[in-house]
């Protein structure tokens, strides 16, 4: 493993894997979302709200669909007023109104959130175990999304004709191979149009439901939570159990506060409440009035309010709409898995930007190609939308489960709020929380088994990658030199020193470099200018321009400097020099030679090394990571490895 591995777990965790204190006192600065708030939240309809835009596809005729005779007046009602309920409650109330009040530096989302309370206020390891696990059940539930999606726009052919119900699995796997296929290509190109489609899809949702409502005006008695209430405490286990199916209307409300870094508050509020909630809240009640009205439950209720005439059409919309919220999904993925890297829980991985536009336009392969091989096993397994129902929504809800959790604490150390104050509003939603989790579990014999193992997967590599990380930066550290004796035997060996730059890439925070003791060793010469650097990655996701580097100068000609970058940032070492300079460091950057150690990983046999199994995963992880130089933009002709074996 390349020396200077990021690994930034602590308030700020250095290469080394130790915390820095310095980092609180850190000043942040990013660039604000550019654009009006009316086109920043028309953006943020094609990005943020694609989950739960296309959950009427399916999310109500699962709720009746779990009912075990044909559903009556209180059942329509009963099932309508606890997706009215939800919708307000969870994503109205706890996210929009709570959670996105709660930014680390405009960022949001469980990680932000976990950096924020679990390293940035003070170092609480197990409240950054929840977020990282928050963070692996999202994976888990954004397998299924495309998958799900897909499937419930394409299965509208049914209504139309039977005669094409066998081609709607291998057309949805067709859709979603070439939709992970141009990945790499990026979405800059089509991404401008994600916006006004989505506009065209909740308008239409909207204008759907108001069909219905026309038709069955006194559905909107649903409005009132006590028939909500009757219907989940007098249907026994069923009307417990349906709280699973009433939960895939709000599966996509954690991305409202998750991409609130990338389109800010305001914008993302707008489009909530002028366009999204409306339309979602008249197509479920149009729906439900259409059922009370006598249309059967059987087949997709969605596509029943559409006339004839424009039934295809709508299917053709509902599938762009779909692939919109599975490119969503995907991105998504992408921009965690950057984050996760940069706060040292994830090895390297190869990050191609795709588009000079924005930062949030990148590529991670790995996640890519793994992602679609899930989603393209779940669409075959499955086979159907409603089976895949019975899979979604486990992952999530935990999720939800340990936002709130993270809220509590936000109200407390944040907004300073009372424990009375701040414990009944975080019991409102735990409760709530709580139950739909409860209920949920019960899908995990049905399939719900299978995000819960791709999640304990992902929160195993990151457990496993960061001790790795961490024990190898404590045996670099057993055999440190101070910087006085190590010149000292520079000294007296007699060792050349040759004109130019030499910048040692180090986790250490003190002493020599090992790098630098193994390149002295090795290749008996040494620089006439000798800069020592350790990259900090902050828990914040920004550092201001003028906190990006400090420097001292140890010995005459030997600098040792610390650059620090936020975790949704880009590294940029020469960059850093070229500020260095700036700021008066006396290095030579016309003659520069970057060394780096590469360091290969072996079980120690002696004292207390990892567990085999965990070193062998590590040293596998270690040998598939990018190359150091790539990770910090290192011009490739100028830099030196310098290799040994280190035991762990």
């Amino acid at each position: 493993m390349s020396d200077p591995t990021p690994d930034a777990a602590g308030e700020a965790r250095g290469l080394d894997g130790t915390i820095d204190d310095a980092a609180s006192a850190t000043g942040t600065a990013r660039q604000p979302p550019q654009g009006s708030l009316a086109f920043l939240g028309l953006s943020a309809l094609g990005i943020v709200f694609g989950d739960i835009g296309t959950s009427p596809l399916y999310t109500f005729k699962t709720i009746l669909g779990m009912s075990d005779k044909s559903p009556d007046a209180a059942v329509v009602l009963g099932a309508l007023s606890l997706v009215l309920w939800t919708l307000f409650i969870i994503t109205t109330v706890k996210y929009v109104l709570f959670a996105m009040r709660v930014d680390n530096d405009g960022e949001g989302g469980i990680l932000a959130l976990m950096a924020l309370l679990g390293v940035k206020k003070q170092h609480r390891p197990t409240i950054v175990a929840v977020g990282l696990f928050g963070a692996a059940l999202i994976y888990g539930d954004g397998a299924i999304t495309p998958a799900i999606s897909v499937l419930s726009a394409l299965e509208g052919v049914d209504m139309a004709t039977t005669a094409l119900h066998p081609y709607i699995v291998p057309a949805a796997v067709v859709i979603l191979l070439v939709l992970f296929a141009i990945q790499s290509r990026g979405t800059a190109s089509i991404g401008q149009f994600f916006g006004p489609v989505m506009l065209v899809w909740f308008a239409a949702m909207a204008v759907l439901g108001l069909i219905g409502i026309v038709q069955h005006p006194s559905v909107f008695a649903a409005l009132n939570p006590v028939y909500g209430l009757s219907y989940l405490f007098s249907n026994g286990v069923t009307g417990f159990l349906v709280l699973g199916a009433v939960f895939l209307c709000v599966t996509g409300a954690e991305a409202l506060y998750a991409d609130m870094g990338h389109f800010g508050a305001g914008p993302i509020k707008l489009a909530w409440f002028a366009i999204v909630f409306p339309s979602l809240i008249l197509n479920y009640v149009g729906q439900a009035a259409l059922v009370l009205e006598g249309a059967p439950t059987d087949g997709n209720i969605f596509y029943r309010l559409c006339p004839n005439a424009l039934l295809l059409p709508l299917i053709v919309l509902a599938t762009v709409a779909t692939i919109i919220a599975s490119q969503s999904i995907i991105t998504g993925a992408f921009s965690m898995t950057r984050q996760a890297i940069q706060l040292g829980w994830l090895p390297r991985l190869q990050i191609t930007q795709t588009s000079s536009e924005g930062y949030g336009q990148i590529y991670v392969g790995v996640v890519n190609w793994l992602l679609m091989l899930v989603t393209l096993g779940l669409t075959v397994g499955f086979g159907k939308s409603d089976n895949l129902a019975s899979a979604y929504g486990i992952a999530v809800s935990l999720t939800m489960l340990m936002t709130s959790a993270l809220l509590f604490i936000a109200m407390r150390e944040v907004w300073g709020w009372s424990l009375i104050a701040a414990g009944s509003v975080a019991a409102c939603f735990l409760i709530i929380d709580s139950a739909f989790f409860l209920a949920n579990l019960t899908k995990v014999a049905e399939g719900g088994y299978v995000p819960l193992l791709l999640a304990t997967s992902v929160y195993g590599i990151m457990w496993i990658w960061h001790r790795g990380a961490a024990a190898v930066s404590s045996r670099l550290h057993e055999t440190l030199i101070p910087v006085p004796d190590f010149l000292a035997r520079v000294a007296e060996k007699s060792v050349p020193r040759v004109p130019g730059t030499a910048v040692f890439l180090t986790r250490t925070e003190r002493d020599t470099p090992p790098v630098m003791m193994w390149h002295v060793k090795h290749n008996r010469a040494l620089h006439e200018h000798l800069f020592v650097l350790r990259v900090n990655i902050l828990s914040v996701p920004w550092v201001a321009a003028g906190k990006r580097i400090s420097f001292e100068e140890v010995a005459p000609n030997f600098w040792r400097a610390e650059a620090r970058f936020g975790f949704m940032e880009r590294p940029n070492i020469p960059e850093v020099l070229l500020t260095s300079k700036a700021l008066g460091c006396g290095i030579d950057i016309n003659d520069v030679t970057y060394y780096v150690g590469h360091e290969t990983v072996i079980h120690r046999e002696e004292g207390d090394g990892l567990p085999a199994w965990q070193e062998r995963i590590f040293a596998v992880m270690e040998r598939n990571a990018i190359h150091v130089s790539d990770f910090f933009s290192l011009p490739t002709d100028q830099v030196v490895e310098i290799g040994r074996q280190v035991a762990i």
